[in-house]
């Protein structure tokens, strides 16, 4: 059996698979050996975040959990590349592991779908809102303090059946999710408007992390890479990293690019949805890291201690 030339490993879900097949096409597009017979192996991966439905992934270990398996095939060498959710990779790579690509990003809108209503706003008062989104949570506790929040965990399609089912009157997706699934003609949604509704960050991008000093794998990355995302990326992760970066804390972030300078808005919200913090500064491209730690740091000059703003 001839040994592919690039083993790739993502996880299970539908939304991972369609991620990971969009990534095989890029590459096959770029590089014709890599359209042969067993060029290319794509190695399904369970990861912790996948097992746990019953809980918050804070309660079980936080930010990490849909890679850490991922991560561990790449450090023994069973998997050459990984395939990721950027908004679900830590902040902190592992040690010896670098994002060899960023794809171009997909659009970055949350969208709230129920059979009522296409607006939170718009519910009935009382009405069940799944979500384990501790942004989604704060800022729809901000719009409507009145509505239910109930935990609602699973892949795209199980958390849209258990809308059917009746286990929520509602919830909120990424668009670029449904995009990628190619659902989004087929559900009514909603389009949560960014003034009201800020995007988690890095939300809507898909990363390729591999072995630090791959010079073979990162030449086939090479052309898939594209720049524009990669700043808005590299601004809103250090803006997270600089709070907090972690799943206790609901962050959101959101940067555009406009000619040579980038724009990065961001927020911090108490879980309660009492009270959410919003900055906005601006910087040239080549700043764009620098620019989301110095947004961060002047959150921080307004709260203060981060624990004690999240628990008071």
């Amino acid at each position: 059996m001839t040994k592919p030339l690039i083993r790739i490993g993502t996880r299970k879900s539908p939304l991972a698979m369609a991620q990971t097949v969009e990534v095989v096409g890029k590459l096959q597009q770029a590089w014709s050996e890599l359209k042969k017979e067993e060029a290319i192996e794509v190695v399904k991966i369970e990861t912790s975040g996948d097992k746990i439905q019953d809980r918050h992934l804070l309660e079980a270990g936080g930010k990490g959990l849909f890679t850490r398996e991922i991560d561990e095939a790449l450090r023994d060498g069973r998997i050459d590349i990984g395939v990721n959710s950027m908004k679900d990779v830590p902040t902190q790579l592992e040690e010896g592991q670098i994002l060899g690509c960023i794809l171009e990003r997909e659009d970055v809108h949350d969208v709230f779908i129920s059979p009522y209503e296409k607006q939170p706003q718009k519910m009935p008062k009382g009405a069940k809102i799944g979500t384990a989104s501790l942004r989604r949570q704060a800022l729809l506790k901000a719009l409507r303090p009145d509505l239910q929040i109930v935990l609602l965990r699973g892949n795209v399609q199980t958390r849209l059946k258990k809308i059917e089912a009746g286990e929520a009157d509602g919830t909120f997706l990424a668009l670029a999710g449904l995009n990628r699934l190619g659902l989004s003609k087929q559900i009514p949604f909603g389009k949560m408007k960014l003034e009201d509704w800020l995007p988690a960050p890095a939300q809507g991008a898909i990363g390729i992390t591999c072995r630090e000093g791959d010079e073979n794998i990162l030449a086939y990355l090479k052309p898939l890479h594209h720049q524009e995302t990669e700043y808005q990326i590299l601004s809103e992760r250090a803006f997270l990293r600089g709070l907090d970066g972690s799943c206790r804390t609901p962050i959101a972030a959101y940067a555009q690019i406009k000619g040579d300078m980038i724009s990065l808005e961001g927020w911090l919200a108490k879980p309660s949805g009492q009270m959410i913090l919003k900055k906005q500064a601006q910087a040239p491209l080549q700043e764009a890291e620098k620019l989301g730690y110095e947004l961060a740091a002047a959150l921080k000059e307004v709260i203060g201690d981060l624990n004690y703003f999240l628990k008071n």
